[in-house]
């Protein structure tokens, strides 16, 4: 299967694109104009454009001049971006684009906003909706008044803008709808799509109506984030986890799925579920700059119902619904180069230990800002309960690798039962989870401990592990303790390469050979710094993590200090969360 727009829909270094999104579903837009990755009606629904895997279906806008060179930004709230063109004669072109807030599941509305900036300009527009598991080409196209009409799968589509659209045919033989229009100098023209399950309800397409609705939306979710040492980062930050995140309280890891982390290495994830680790960690991050409560609230709410629901059977993740995720499989796409195409994650069959110690972590800290209701408190008892009673038996941990007795998911436990003792628990209560912390330190004390003081990653693998830099973090062990100080001087001695972090080393690999720089691991490492006073130290840490972020200024799960490429899927969400909450740490 083939893209619609030729070279325009070839899949683009990820450094090269930007991010729409309304909550339910997102769009990556390349920098040819094109949608090169929009699945609806939901996160993990097939994908309407998909050139990003080699897929069909595609919505191109771009200048018709045979040369420009492309520029792009982000608005100062929210993910409304901005393609730039300055094309061969010394012309400018914008396209500004959203998806419309406030949003409804079962229909998606796009806005795309054409101006001439400087001098005149020619504009070149191509649309192909491939909807539903078979991508099936459009049908039943009709202009009626200022609107084209069609249909694909069971999805609806409304098009308003593009009065002198033609039809033409696709490489694949199916329809197309192409259009080129001219715009004097200063002139806008707007060009509004609707893909709709069949049974929703039509809404108006007025564009300066969804354009002011998607403003103010945007304002009132997204802070001034002045209050921290990166405001811009940081507002970004707070818009991508605000369009990651359903009206059903979850919250996507990343937009896409099967982007390599490494070429022909198989390993490519589908990241476009809710995993309560990363909602965790963005609730925290919320917490912890102080801003408009609703992330925090949805976190809270979507880990208290499903620890409610699954216990000791809860799982790493779950659709943004709450369902189960499906099984992996290959999908029937050509995929980005160097990876298969894929769908599901095999994460749905795992136990991590680590996900109880966040949940405790996550209700503790929202508990401290707001009386908790009786949801979670009961929530807070089963995960402990649960962690009483896994805590000693192997699992999965924060990597997803095997299973074994991580020694971060133990501290992390560690950290979330002495919090959850303080907010979320009476005299007796407390005293029985800060005994169940104690037992689990002493005991991962006595197996998990080098000879030289520091903690490794379980009894029976001495390496070092960057992701044990977050229990002190979490109130797991004080500032000054000697296990801590240690973790923290290995983790720089061995992790770091050219000021980028690493998880912990692959084999007997060298850095920067199996894996790339792991974004996450960056900050958590200039957290780890400003908590001992090291204060140049962290915020040279901070910067330089934020340096390895897409043109857009987006990050995706790895970075490759190489090639100085981002690898993984985009955008990564924890990732996001931990920029903000160091930006707003390190402000103090």
């Amino acid at each position: 299967m083939a893209g619609t727009g030729g070279r325009d829909s070839l899949p683009k270094a990820l450094r090269d694109y930007a991010l729409i999104a309304d909550g339910e579903r997102g769009v990556l837009v390349g920098p040819q104009g094109e949608f090169a990755w929009m699945c609806f009606p939901a996160w993990d629904s097939p994908a309407a454009f998909c050139g990003l895997l080699g897929g069909p279906g595609d919505y191109v806008v771009q200048p018709a001049a045979e040369r420009w060179v492309w520029g792009g930004y982000y608005e100062d709230h929210g993910l409304i971006w901005h393609s730039r063109w300055v094309t061969g004669d010394g012309g400018m072109v914008e396209c500004r684009e959203a998806l419309a807030r406030p949003a409804d599941r079962d229909r998606a509305v796009v806005l795309r906003r054409c101006r001439a900036v400087r001098g005149t300009a020619r504009m070149r527009v191509l649309l192909d909706v491939r909807a539903g598991e078979r991508a099936e080409r459009m049908r039943d196209l009709h202009h009626h008044g200022a609107e084209w009409t069609a249909r694909s799968g069971t999805a609806r589509i409304r098009w308003r803008g593009g009065d002198e659209a033609v039809v033409r045919e696709n490489a694949d033989g199916g329809p197309v709808l192409a259009l080129t229009f001219d715009l004097a100098e200063g002139e806008t023209r707007d060009l509004v799509l609707e893909i709709a399950e069949a049974g929703a309800a039509e809404g108006p397409l007025d564009a300066s109506a969804l354009w002011d609705a998607t403003e103010r939306g945007w304002r009132e979710a997204v802070p001034s984030c002045t209050d921290t040492i990166a405001p811009r980062d940081a507002r970004l930050a707070y818009s991508v986890l605000t369009g990651l995140t359903s009206g059903s309280g979850g919250m996507v890891a990343a937009a896409t799925t099967a982007l390599p982390e490494r070429s022909d290495e198989g390993r490519n994830f589908d990241y476009r579920y809710a995993w309560i680790r990363d909602q965790c960690f963005a609730g925290r991050a919320v917490a912890v700059h102080g801003g408009p409560p609703h992330l925090l609230r949805n976190a809270v709410e979507f880990v208290t119902a499903r620890v409610l629901a699954d216990g000791d059977r809860l799982k790493p993740a779950y659709t943004v619904s709450g369902g189960d995720i499906p099984q992996q499989r290959e999908a029937d796409l050509p995929g980005y180069p160097g990876a298969t195409a894929v769908t599901g994650n095999l994460a749905s069959e795992q136990f991590q230990l680590d996900a109880l110690g966040e949940a405790l972590l996550l209700l503790a800290v929202a508990a401290e800002r707001e009386p908790p209701g009786a949801d979670q408190v009961k929530a807070a008892r089963v995960a402990a309960d649960v962690i009483a009673r896994r805590w000693r038996q192997p699992e999965a941990g924060i990597w997803e690798t095997h299973d074994d007795l991580w020694t971060h998911s133990r501290l992390t436990c560690v950290g979330g039962l002495r919090q959850a003792a303080r907010y979320l628990a009476g005299p007796a209560e407390a005293s029985t989870w800060n005994g169940l912390a104690d037992a689990i330190l002493d005991e991962t004390t006595r197996t998990a401990l080098t000879a030289g003081g520091r903690w490794k990653r379980a009894p029976d693998d001495e390496r070092v592990d960057a992701a044990l830099l977050i229990p002190p973090l979490r109130g797991c062990l004080p500032d000054d303790d000697p296990r801590t100080i240690a973790t923290l001087q290995a983790v720089r001695s061995d992790l770091v390469q050219e000021g980028f972090v690493y998880r912990y080393r692959v084999g007997g690999e060298p850095l920067g050979v199996a894996e790339g720089a792991f974004s996450l691991c960056g900050f958590f490492l200039a957290l780890a710094e400003h908590r001992q006073g090291e204060t140049a130290r962290a915020l040279g840490t901070f910067e330089r993590t934020r340096s390895g972020c897409a043109t857009s200024g987006l990050f995706s799960e790895e970075y490759d200090v190489q090639q100085r490429q981002l690898r993984g899927n985009l955008p990564q969400a924890f990732v996001h969360a931990l920029l903000l909450e160091s930006a707003a740490r390190l402000r103090d």
